[in-house]
């Protein structure tokens, strides 16, 4: 028997070993050349088929490894290449679309891994429901259906990851990327500005921080890592964590973003004041609290000497409206008034005012800074409550199974970007899909760590049940 199976190998190797190196090379030289001849007969075939098999093998490289596909798309879509790669080849807005569909493909591949969860109060279902009423009603007379689309994936995409199941290794991944994120994105910054491509600091009424994009979109990540380096903290109370809410907060302070800047504030002071953490406690709390209060004290005693950082700035001169709100804002009531129940259709905020206008050129802008205005352009006052009605359930349905910290935390940073909202461009910003992908995967930890305990409690009180009726017996 073991004989038989001895020749048997030895036939397998000597059936290897049969083919010489030449004809390996030759194989390989008749492939290329026939692939050469297709190319040169058909070369838009041959590129198409080229592309779809990049394309396949892209595809089940992602499905193989969601993580660290996930992982990349978020350090892609940080880095923001519309504004320092669009500084050497252009095409920013294509960019942007790519960054949202890629991510909406990474959500398919997610859900066939994972499986599909139902997300019945996802916001980006109020927006798919007020696209559908828009194309009924009628869209805005300089929106056009391919733009309304593109804006559909764009306010959708950031909310996608919910309708997929996520694992805890998924979960964790994200929410380490994007307490990282911001000083990655300095050190980029930094590289690029040391390069020649992309200036690490633009001067907009004093020096603000841009990285490799913009301050204001320096700023959302920021804020973001800021809320995310603070759950983490006082869920573990690693000097760690302290450190990256630390550096986020100095990356958010010299990005110049004032109303990020406020409500980041307010959750960190609630948080460390009033929510009681068995890993973060008055002991490790007490130093931060006498640190913040000295520093603040410090900087607001300072801010007109600090006059070349935009942050003080603008508080030692107390400007306002720095994004010309008075002269946007009156151009989207007038809008919203012409049809104020159901809107003129998803992208419409993009077309109130015209990128060629005086007011665009002044400003700077075309956007509103206030979601709940552009929303109530594109969805009417329907829209608009539908939507917050879904914020507000998608909110309660998924902080009801996170852990008590997680849960009240969360709560309060939701209400925050509410209100934040009221001031800024925040659904429509590439920031948006970072943030709501990292509340995603907050929500799945919990979820899955909440599911945990019920099985370990559950197995503890059958464990309980069967040791009386074993010892019994």
């Amino acid at each position: 028997m073991s004989g038989s199976r001895v020749q048997r190998s030895h036939a397998r190797l000597r059936v290897g070993s049969d083919i010489p190196p030449a004809a390996l090379v030759i194989s390989a030289a008749i492939f290329l050349a026939a692939g050469l001849c297709f190319a040169l007969a058909a070369p838009l075939l041959f590129c198409m088929l080229l592309a779809a098999t990049a394309l396949s093998s892209t595809t089940l490289v992602v499905y193989q490894c969601p993580v660290a596909a996930t992982v990349c798309w978020l350090l892609i879509v940080g880095s923001t290449p519309e504004f320092w790669m669009a500084d050497l080849i252009g095409g920013g807005s294509l960019m942007i679309a790519g960054e949202k569909l890629v991510g909406l493909a990474l959500v398919g591949l997610l859900i066939l891994r994972y499986g599909l969860q139902l997300d019945m109060f996802n916001p980006g279902l109020a927006f798919l429901a007020m696209f559908a009423i828009g194309l009924k009603h009628g869209l805005h007379p300089r929106l056009d259906l391919a733009e309304s689309l593109r804006s559909l994936a764009g306010s959708a995409a950031p909310f996608a990851f919910s309708f997929s199941r996520l694992s805890r290794r998924w979960a964790n991944a994200v929410i380490g990327t994007v307490c990282w994120l911001p000083s990655l994105l300095v050190l980029a910054g930094t590289l690029l500005a040391l390069a020649g491509l992309h200036p690490l600091f633009v001067n907009q009424l004093g020096f603000r921080l841009q990285a490799t994009g913009i301050p204001a979109f320096l700023g959302g990540f920021a804020s973001t890592g800021v809320y995310a380096s603070m759950l983490e903290l006082l869920r573990r109370g690693r000097p760690l964590w302290m450190a990256l809410l630390v550096a986020n907060l100095g990356i958010l302070v010299l990005s110049g973003a004032r109303a990020p800047l406020v409500i980041a504030a307010f959750i960190i002071v609630s948080t460390t004041l009033g929510l009681r953490s068995s890993r973060f406690g008055a002991a490790a709390r007490l130093p931060l609290v006498l640190t913040a209060a000295s520093a603040l004290a410090v900087l607001v005693g300072a801010a007109s000497q600090l006059s070349d950082v935009r942050l003080f700035n603008v508080v030692s001169n107390r400007a306002d409206s720095l994004s010309g709100r008075e002269l946007l804002w009156p151009q989207f009531e007038q809008t919203w008034a012409d049809s104020p129940w159901v809107g003129w259709g998803v992208g419409a905020g993009k077309a109130v005012i015209g990128p060629d206008t005086p007011i665009a050129h002044l400003t700077g802008t075309t956007a509103p800074h206030n979601e709940y205005l552009r929303i109530a352009v594109e969805g009417g006052g329907l829209g608009l409550g539908l939507l917050l009605l879904c914020f507000v359930f998608w909110t309660a349905s998924h902080t009801s199974r996170l852990p008590r910290i997680d849960r009240v935390f969360m709560r309060l940073m939701l209400l925050g970007i509410g209100v934040h909202a009221a001031t800024d461009n925040l659904l429509i910003s590439t920031t948006s899909s970072v943030l709501f992908a990292w509340v995603s995967a907050v929500f799945a930890r919990g979820a899955l760590e909440q599911e945990a305990l019920r099985r370990s409690e559950a197995a503890r009180v059958a464990a309980s049940v069967a040791t009386p009726a074993t010892a019994s017996a």
